[in-house]
């Protein structure tokens, strides 16, 4: 069952959001156009994360980073475990376009959750497409989840799981569970997905072909341009399928989903319909936020903080139900 809700927002917040607004319509909008770019961001990425460590102790916390495997596959993932036992796991896919990015990305998002929700979240430190194909990308994060909901995995068996993805990790988390569908024993662990604007069609949907000029920092045509880089050789026929497009994937035995879309992200349609879909067979709530942009849960405004504190505690509330497993 879906359940659709407009997110709350008061003249207050709205005024700050609007403001912010006008900043991001002057900034370029991101588009990949070929592999330096990506390579030169992540560069720039990794050294504003040299301080990264230092930071989690402010906090009382640490992180290991370990590589993890099965059936001869490997992934290195980035874990955050709560200073107390850890009630449930989190296993987050990082955004980026599958382009940069990397596990430590979210720390000030997993270090909230850590706190919140007495959690240990565990990170996938996935490849990225300028240097391997999006289907190799696509099996390092089914990894990382089959290694954390097998038997083999001590520290965390019988907790509660419950995936977390934005952006490209949306993707990534959904095309993730669908491949779970293989081991129905591992899927049924899963207690939930938190997902924040991700994109489930790799051939575009009609919100990202037909973006106009009020969408913000993602150039919603020229996204098509840079699915098609991101899957070459393919037809769009090709590219509709599931998992790789996870819109078109079959839902059934899913666990429930909280989703968010941004009213003038050109993704806006993915989520909409995503949750359309997935909440045919498993309890879904969806919120459109009102005059935001691709990101919004990383900006400087209360609207933002209230969404990420309210998947948060959704969270937390999975994590109590999922608690007998």
């Amino acid at each position: 069952m879906k359940t659709s809700m407009d997110w709350p927002a008061d003249e207050t917040e709205l005024a700050q959001l609007r403001a912010f607004n006008k900043k991001l319509a002057r900034l370029p909008r991101f588009r990949i156009r070929n592999r330096i770019t990506p390579r030169v961001i992540q560069m720039l990425l990794r050294l504003s994360q040299l301080s990264g460590a230092r930071k989690l102790r402010m906090h009382g916390l640490e992180a290991e980073r370990k590589v993890v495997g099965v059936d001869g596959a490997s992934v290195p993932v980035r874990i955050i475990r709560p200073k107390t036992k850890a009630k449930g796991v989190v296993l987050d896919f990082h955004g980026g376009g599958w382009v940069i990015g990397n596990a430590q990305m979210n720390d000030h998002l997993n270090i909230g959750m850590v706190k919140a929700c007495d959690v240990a979240v565990v990170s996938v430190d996935y490849r990225l497409v300028v240097s391997t194909p999006i289907e190799g990308v696509m099996q390092d994060c089914l990894t990382a989840a089959r290694w954390l909901l097998s038997d083999d995995c001590h520290e965390f068996a019988n907790l509660p799981v419950i995936v977390v993805g934005e952006s490209a990790g949306g993707h990534l988390a959904a095309a993730t569970l669908l491949q779970l569908k293989q081991w129905p024993d591992l899927l049924e662990r899963v207690s939930g997905a938190l997902l924040y604007y991700g994109v489930y069609d790799l051939t575009g949907t009609p919100s990202v072909r037909n973006a106009g000029p009020d969408t913000l920092l993602l150039d919603g045509p020229g996204m098509v341009e840079a699915l098609q880089m991101l899957t070459p050789g393919l037809s769009d026929e090709e590219r509709r399928q599931a998992p790789l497009s996870p819109l078109y994937g079959d839902f059934t035995g899913f666990p429930p989903a909280l989703m968010f879309a941004a009213e003038l992200d050109p993704l806006r349609d993915d989520t909409l319909e995503l949750a359309e879909r997935w909440g045919r067979a498993a309890e879904v709530e969806v919120h459109l936020l009102p005059e935001t942009a691709h990101g919004v849960i990383h900006f400087p405004l209360g609207l933002a903080g209230r969404v990420v504190g309210y998947g948060r505690e959704w969270v937390g509330g999975r994590v109590v139900e999922g608690g007998g497993l």
